[in-house]
């Protein structure tokens, strides 16, 4: 199994919205991909209450049978509907895969 993990800094405000409101509506996006791409096995995305300046905003984590079906999810449709959205509202990003 692949777990991909990602964390995003947010913009404090987007697309006429709060980095809040952005973060609520990228929730719902994400678990709209449920059932919609076969090869994504399990999906959860929530926004950070922890107030560190360590802490990211934001995190995504998904997992896969294999590296390749979670190659596949990255160039899905669905998923990449989201992308353009999260280009939009995020400053930073970092990504952890590993095996499981």
């Amino acid at each position: 199994m692949i777990r991909h993990l990602v964390f995003w800094k947010l913009k404090e405000s987007a697309n006429n919205a709060s980095a809040k409101e952005n973060a609520e509506k990228l929730v719902e996006l994400f678990k709209s991909l449920e059932g919609k791409i076969p090869e994504l096995v399990s999906i959860e995305s929530g926004y950070n209450f922890n107030d560190s300046a360590a802490a990211w905003d934001f995190a995504l984590s998904t997992s896969f049978k294999s590296k390749e079906d979670l190659d596949a999810y990255q160039v899905h449709p669905e998923h990449q509907k989201i992308v353009a959205f999260v280009k939009s509202i995020v400053s930073d990003r970092c990504v952890v895969d590993y095996e499981f």
